[in-house]
C-alpha cells in the first residue's frame, strides 16, 4: 500500500500544482482582484491623550489627518460591497517618532482578512507639538458702516466682557484682543444681534487657526442708536460785583451752541442748555472773570454730548467794568415841576441859572445817552407822598431832581436835591 502511494510522486506533485493554478485561475475568472479607489479619508488620531496630559497640544501640518486617495485590491464580490464609509485609518500617538510624524493604517470594518491590500497616498501624520496656553481677553464690541444721518452710536454693551481662549503657545501669544462687530447703517433704533467673536493681533489682522478652541464664539451686542440736535448753550453769572461796578451784560462762552443726543422723547423737551446762576460767580469781582464750566454736569438725564472731540469744558467769561459818572448841567427854567397839588403853585428857586446832576452807568451806556434829550422834573406829588403830607404849608423846601432816561436804560443818577418853593394860592 505504501508502495502506491509513493510510486510516480513526481507525477502526482505536478498533479497537484497543475490543480491549484487552475483553481486560482477559475477563481480569477468567476471572482476576480479588482480595485477600489475611493478619496478624502479621514485619519484618527488615538491615544491623543499621551500629549494633552502633559499640558500640550498638537496640530496636525499639511491636512495629513486627511488621506486624498486609497486604493483596496480585493476580490471582485468583496470589492461590490465596500466603499469609502468603510475605509478606516489610525494614526497612534504610541506611534510617535522624534521627527512628530505617526505612521497611518489602513484597515476596512469588513471582510478585513479578505482584502490583498490597502494603500493611502500618503502614509504618515506629521505633527507640531508644543506647549498649551489659556489667556482671557476682554470682548470689544464695535461697530461698522455709517448711521442714518441725524443719528449717531451711544452706549455699546456685551452680554459676556471676557472669552478664554486655548491653543498652541506660538499662536496664543500672537493675539492682542478680541472684537465682536455689528453693522449699523441705515438704523435710527437700537439694536441687539449675535456676533462672531474674532481674534486679532498687534498689527490688526485676523488670527484664523483650527488649532484654537474658544470657550464662545459668538456674543449678544446691544447698540443704543440716539437721535441728535442743536441747542444753545445759556450762561447766567450769579453774585454781585465790587461797589462801583457792574457786569456789563456781556457773558461770552467758547461754545454758544452744542451737539447733543438722547432718545427722541426726551430730546424733543429741550431746548437749551442752561448753566445755573451760582456756577459762575462775580462776587465781588473788579474785573472780567473768567470761569472753566463743564457742560456734562448740566445736561438732562439721559442726555449726553454728541461730537466727538468736544470733552464739554467751556470756558465763560463774564465782563466787570468800573461804574462812570457824568455830570450835565441844565438850565434851572428846563428843571420842570410836576404833581403839584391843586391850589398850589410851585417854583424852582435855585441861585444859579443852570444846575448840574450826576449819570451813573458803564461808558457804553453813557455813550448811548443824548443828555440834550433828557427831561429833568421834580415830582412834588411823590415827595409829599414820602412826607405823608396832603396840605404842605406855603414855604421853600429841597425835594429831589428826576430824570426821564430811555426806556430799558441801566443808566442812574445821583440823588440831588432841589430848591423850591411851595405856595397855596389866594
Amino acid at each position: 500500500m505504501k508502495h502506491r502511494i509513493t510510486k510516480n510522486w513526481g507525477l502526482k506533485l505536478v498533479s497537484f500544482v497543475f490543480a491549484v493554478m487552475l483553481w486560482f485561475i477559475i477563481t480569477n475568472i468567476n471572482d476576480p482582484i479588482s480595485p477600489l479607489e475611493v478619496s478624502g479619508i479621514p485619519v484618527t488620531i488615538k491615544n491623543a491623550e499621551l500629549i494633552t496630559d502633559k499640558g500640550q497640544i498638537y496640530e496636525v501640518l499639511d491636512g495629513t489627518d486627511k488621506i486624498d486617495k486609497v486604493v483596496i485590491r480585493a476580490p471582485r464580490s468583496i470589492i461590490d460591497t465596500l466603499s469609502s464609509s468603510n475605509v478606516i485609518a489610525e494614526a497612534d500617538m504610541n506611534d510617535l517618532t522624534s521627527l512628530n510624524t505617526i505612521s497611518i493604517k489602513l484597515s476596512t470594518n469588513k471582510y478585513n482578512d479578505k482584502v490583498e491590500s490597502i494603500t493611502g497616498s500618503i502614509d504618515s501624520v506629521k505633527l507640531n507639538i508644543e506647549n498649551k496656553q489659556t489667556r482671557s481677553f476682554p470682548i470689544r464690541p464695535s461697530v461698522t458702516g455709517e448711521i442714518k444721518e441725524g443719528y449717531m452710536i451711544g452706549n455699546i454693551s456685551t452680554e459676556q466682557n471676557l472669552i478664554r481662549v486655548s491653543g498652541p503657545e506660538s499662536v496664543v501669544s500672537q493675539i492682542a484682543k478680541a472684537q465682536a462687530e455689528v453693522e449699523v447703517s441705515g438704523f435710527t433704533s437700537n439694536i441687539g444681534t449675535d456676533s462672531d467673536i474674532r481674534l486679532y493681533n498687534e498689527e490688526g489682522v485676523e488670527i484664523r487657526s483650527r488649532s484654537i478652541e474658544k470657550n464662545i464664539t459668538k456674543v449678544r451686542i446691544n447698540v443704543e442708536i440716539l437721535e441728535q440736535k442743536t441747542v444753545p448753550v445759556v450762561y447766567t453769572a450769579g453774585g454781585v460785583p465790587a461797589d462801583g461796578y457792574r457786569i456789563t451784560g456781556e457773558i461770552t462762552g467758547s461754545r454758544n451752541s452744542v451737539l447733543i443726543a438722547g432718545k427722541s422723547d426726551i430730546l424733543q423737551d429741550i431746548a437749551s442748555i442752561v448753566v445755573p446762576e451760582g456756577v459762575i460767580d462775580v462776587g465781588g469781582a473788579r474785573e472780567t472773570v473768567e470761569t472753566m464750566v463743564d457742560l456734562n454736569q448740566y445736561l438732562p438725564e439721559g442726555i449726553i454730548l454728541a461730537e466727538e472731540d468736544f470733552d464739554g469744558k467751556v470756558s465763560v467769561a463774564v465782563q466787570v467794568e468800573q461804574e462812570r459818572r457824568q455830570t450835565v448841567s441844565v438850565a434851572v427854567e428846563d428843571i420842570a415841576v410836576t404833581g403839584v397839588p391843586e391850589g398850589y403853585t410851585a417854583t424852582v428857586t435855585e441861585p444859579d441859572e443852570r444846575y448840574s446832576y450826576v449819570l451813573v452807568g458803564l461808558a457804553s451806556e453813557l455813550g448811548e445817552i443824548n443828555v440834550n434829550e433828557l427831561d429833568v422834573y421834580v415830582d412834588v406829588a411823590a415827595w409829599l407822598a414820602d412826607q405823608e403830607s396832603t396840605e404842605p404849608e406855603n414855604g421853600y423846601y429841597r425835594m429831589p431832581l428826576s430824570v426821564r432816561l430811555p426806556e430799558n436804560s441801566q443808566v442812574t443818577w445821583e440823588d440831588t436835591w432841589v430848591n423850591i418853593h411851595l405856595t397855596q394860592e389866594d
